[in-house]
């Protein structure tokens, strides 16, 4: 049986050294901040002179994923005699899975002996990162490649997205918020609290005052969402936008209340920190319902 590889995108936000020790395939997205065009996976401006930049008033934009480097990616996977396992990036937010799902349906007939699988994980960012995290572990214990894809697909929904974000205007330039909502929610110092639901869609839930307050109620969400989850033994992936003090002080607060112990905190990248903006932080879980 051909050995098989798991792929996923750069919006997963997982550290090097993890996709390193786990041999992930990456596939690069590009963002434009000034008048230079970054590969996230290649030459991305170190993540805290990102976020620097945009604090001082620099707006990056990010594009679609491209095709071509999508082929590239699978293209090298299959010349090393891999069949393939892609963890897209939620078609609820980006046409990444799209893009890719298409671009590997047009591959089978150049490569009718390799097989691409291609699912779209409905998740964001480290809640990507997270699924993937559990694909290696049942790839590693020996799976197949459709044993390995039908677990993630029953897994996927019992991934859970808290986000807060600490500057509404980064919400507005993306539409997410009216611009009064802005200006309204600073000026009273209003943090929105949203989750991504079933469909990987980014919602509003709720808008908390205060910075802690907002910080807690992440918290406060995953006691509520984690159901039989809780008496389980689970690793928590934690994200932020340059604020690694406020990620310390959720997972201290996740310890607290859970007596979960195994963290991986990283950045948002850049993909996604150039929509959700500097004082971002998401908190990701196995739960029972998002």
């Amino acid at each position: 049986m051909k050995p098989y590889i798991i792929s996923t995108d750069c919006m997963a936000d997982l550290p090097a050294d993890f996709v390193r020790e786990h041999h992930l395939s990456l596939h690069p997205l590009y963002y434009l901040m000034g008048d230079t065009t970054y590969n996230a996976l290649e030459d991305a401006l170190p993540e805290k002179e990102f976020y620097n930049r945009m604090r001082n008033g620099e707006m990056p934009t990010t594009m679609a994923s491209n095709p071509e480097s999508i082929r590239k990616s699978f293209t090298q996977n299959i010349a090393d005699g891999y069949d393939i396992l892609h963890i897209s990036f939620s078609s609820g937010l980006s046409s990444s899975y799209s893009n890719t799902a298409v671009t590997a349906k047009e591959m089978e007939s150049e490569y009718p002996d390799s097989r691409i699988v291609v699912i779209d994980s409905l998740c964001a960012s480290l809640g990507q990162g997270l699924l993937v995290y559990y694909a290696c572990k049942k790839k590693e214990e020996g799976a197949t490649l459709e044993e390995t894809a039908a677990y993630v697909e029953a897994l996927k929904l019992h991934i859970c997205h808290q986000f807060t974000v600490d500057d509404l205007f980064h919400l507005h330039r993306g539409g997410r918020v009216s611009k009064a909502t802005a200006i309204l929610g600073t000026i009273a110092n209003i943090k929105p609290v949203l989750h991504v639901d079933d469909e990987g869609h980014l919602i509003n839930i709720s808008k908390i005052r205060g910075r802690k307050r907002s910080l807690a109620a992440l918290v406060d969400n995953m006691e509520k969402t984690i159901g039989d989850y809780k008496d389980k033994n689970q690793v928590v992936f934690i994200s932020h936008g340059d604020c690694l003090e406020d990620a310390e002080y959720v997972k201290q607060l996740v310890e607290e209340r859970f007596g979960i112990h195994e963290f991986l905190i990283n950045y948002v990248g850049c993909t996604i920190g150039a929509h959700s903006g500097p004082g971002t932080v998401a908190l990701f879980y196995l739960g029972e319902t998002r």
